[in-house]
């Protein structure tokens, strides 16, 4: 059994999506970013951080204690390597998975999060925030777009690196992106699109998302003014 502290954000469905194609047992905890759940101290013992997902495994490989990971592609990793599911055994195919991996983790979610921040989320317009992260995010599509040419999935087969960036590229509209300029970039995302275990990733992050929901001022402040004062206050640290 693994226990998935989630939320249904990009990097909350990468988890899911993966334990979904790999048939593995989980049961959802929910940490909604935007009321404050991921300052508990409860959460803070398996993701120091602050950031939701972060996973417990009751049943790791070594037949130990449970182990817990947090950041997304250090689970996605975890898992591959658990399960000896989706990502290529053989080392050239290993590395190539790892670099795109690598890749969204380090540039396409940091660079779009921003765009998002910048171009929806905030009230106060800065051309020049919008203007960076709007391009930076464009160049970022088109490595994508040059990679998937003549390929079906990132890395050759599909991937943790596949399942990591899907995610990431589902809201072109918040970031300023025109998606008829990336067309191998919508090939391949109407692929993933159509598996069956991405369909139901999605559809159980729908019971944790209120059609309704507009987030608040006191929202924003929650998820947008974290300090290192707000990490000693979730540990307790005087």
């Amino acid at each position: 059994m693994i226990e998935v502290y989630f939320w249904p954000t990009p990097n909350g469905h990468k988890i899911t999506i993966f334990l979904e194609e790999a048939g593995i047992d989980y049961r959802v905890v929910p940490v909604n970013i935007a009321k404050g759940d991921q300052f508990k101290p409860d959460f803070l013992k398996i993701a120091p951080n602050n950031r939701m997902p972060a996973i417990i495994d009751y049943a790791p490989k070594d037949g130990g204690a449970p182990v817990s990971v947090f950041e997304s592609g250090a689970i996605l990793l975890y898992l591959a390597e658990k399960s000896g599911q989706y990502i290529p055994a053989d080392i050239r195919g290993r590395m190539k998975t790892l670099e795109w991996l690598f890749w969204q983790v380090g540039g396409l979610g940091p660079i779009a999060g921003q765009t998002h921040h910048f171009n929806a989320y905030i009230d106060e317009k800065i051309p020049y925030a919008i203007s960076r992260f709007v391009n930076e995010t464009n160049r970022l599509y088109g490595v994508l777009d040059r990679q998937l040419a003549g390929k079906d999935f990132i890395a050759g087969e599909y991937s943790i690196a596949d399942m990591a960036t899907y995610p990431w590229t589902l809201s072109f509209d918040r970031q300023g992106q025109n998606p008829e300029d990336f067309p191998n970039v919508l090939r391949w995302q109407s692929a993933i699109k159509a598996r069956p275990a991405v369909m139901a990733s999605y559809a159980k992050g729908e019971a944790y998302r209120s059609a309704n929901y507009k987030m608040s001022e006191e929202d924003k402040k929650v998820l947008f003014g974290q300090t290192a004062a707000s990490v000693k206050a979730s540990s307790g640290t005087p």
